[in-house]
């Protein structure tokens, strides 16, 4: 098959080169037969838009592709004329730099180079993931544009005036996550020299009733159920089984579990590096029946290029995500017949179910890998029956 001829249809124009590239790359990507038909045919439209226009293909970007679906919708189509449908052809010329880059977009402002140097402490100093990095940045542009007058005046007058307008205006867990993305501003400002002294004291904690409840654990029967309920004769049966287990036995987060990488199991010592928040590294026991889990979906799951342990079952082809990891916990109560949980739960499911086995607080923040005691002291209350004898008799009842 020569450049620019794919099996169903004829590439003609500027795009002509890589057409037979494109379609190779699609299919590697697990895309079925038909879908690689249709995204061919959609690049020979496009490719003759181009030599209609006299447009060369380093020509093409975000521009001259939105006139290209702009001239579709005008004569009346309606496939193929949202931003999204050309999402694939101009990553894979991207990719093979026959097309230049994304023009990388960067809102000016007073507080550009600050919040740049504020990215990159949070990266680099403190460790954090893309996605906190992000929530943190938004809070701190909310903030900086708030502030009429130098940093150097900055008070704790100003801090309070902030969090007085915006709290009221976010439920209780919003104005909690505001809070907590505000002080490390004030301290990376405090740090940098850019105020006098140090304002996170002036920040207030937002009352917090979660240590007025008892974790919430998911029930064995219920466990059961999930587990019982992946089709172990399916690839997507026994990855499922296996997120579910790691999720139920070690007490694992979600993003853990999709960070997961072949490289991280090491089946000689029976371990598993799990990569925590913070950029934090742990090995783990791999228990009997977690292991024989991976070993049966990797078999049945085959090679890949990913390196990822647990990947997609559809187009296009990678690992799965946090939010995928999630979303299999769900599927599974929705199969199970029981009322949806969060992959959390199932966190403090490992953890009531090791409390319940006589496992100790100290060996329980181990496995779950928490930084301080206080965080594992939650679960103590969970163990009614050592708290009872601590009761105090009802006044007037009976002894």
């Amino acid at each position: 098959m020569g450049a620019g001829r794919v099996s169903w249809c004829r590439v003609r124009g500027p795009l002509a080169p890589w057409a037979a590239g494109y379609e190779r790359w699609l299919a590697a990507r697990g895309y079925a037969r038909l879908s690689v038909r249709t995204r061919v045919c959609q690049l020979a439209r496009l490719s003759r838009w181009l030599e209609r226009e006299g447009l060369d293909v380093w020509e093409l970007n975000e521009q001259s592709v939105e006139l290209f679906l702009a001239a579709r919708r005008g004569a009346g189509y309606v496939t193929w004329v949202t931003s999204r449908c050309v999402e694939l052809p101009l990553a894979y010329l991207r990719e093979v730099e026959a097309a230049p880059s994304a023009a990388v977009v960067v809102s000016e402002g007073p507080w550009t180079g600050l919040l740049g140097g504020y990215r990159e402490y949070l990266v680099c100093e403190r460790g954090l993931a893309p996605l906190t990095v992000a929530g943190y940045e938004r809070v701190a542009r909310l903030f900086l544009e708030q502030q009429p007058g130098r940093l150097e005046s900055l008070t704790a007058a100003d801090v309070s005036g902030f969090l007085a307008r915006e709290c009221p205006r976010r439920s209780v867990s919003g104005a909690r996550d505001l809070v907590a993305s505000l002080r490390p501003l004030l301290r990376y400002l405090h740090v940098a020299g850019l105020i006098g002294s140090p304002l996170v004291w002036a920040v207030p904690g937002v009352k917090d009733l979660r240590d007025r409840s008892l974790p919430r654990g998911v029930e064995p029967q219920v466990v059961a159920r999930l587990l019982a309920g992946c089709d172990r004769r399916r690839t997507v049966g026994r990855r499922d089984y296996a997120i579910l287990l790691l999720l139920v036995r070690l007490g694992l987060r979600a993003g853990e579990v999709a960070a997961m990488r072949l490289e991280d199991l090491d089946w000689r010592a029976g371990e598993v590096l799990v990569r925590g928040k913070g950029c934090r590294q742990d090995r783990l026991p791999l228990p009997v029946d977690v292991g024989q889990a991976l070993v049966s979906y990797l078999q049945r799951r085959g090679s890949s290029e990913f390196r990822a342990v647990f990947l997609r079952m559809h187009a296009p082809a990678g690992a799965l995500t946090r939010m995928a990891v999630c979303s299999v916990v769900h599927d599974a109560c929705v199969r199970a017949g029981v009322q949806p949980v969060g992959a959390h739960r199932l966190r403090h499911t490992a953890a009531t179910a090791m409390l319940r086995e006589g496992a100790s607080l100290v060996e329980i923040a181990q496995v779950l890998r928490h930084r301080g005691i206080k965080t594992t002291a939650s679960y103590a209350k969970v163990d009614r029956a050592r708290l009872r004898p601590l009761a105090m008799p009802w006044p007037g009842g009976a002894s």
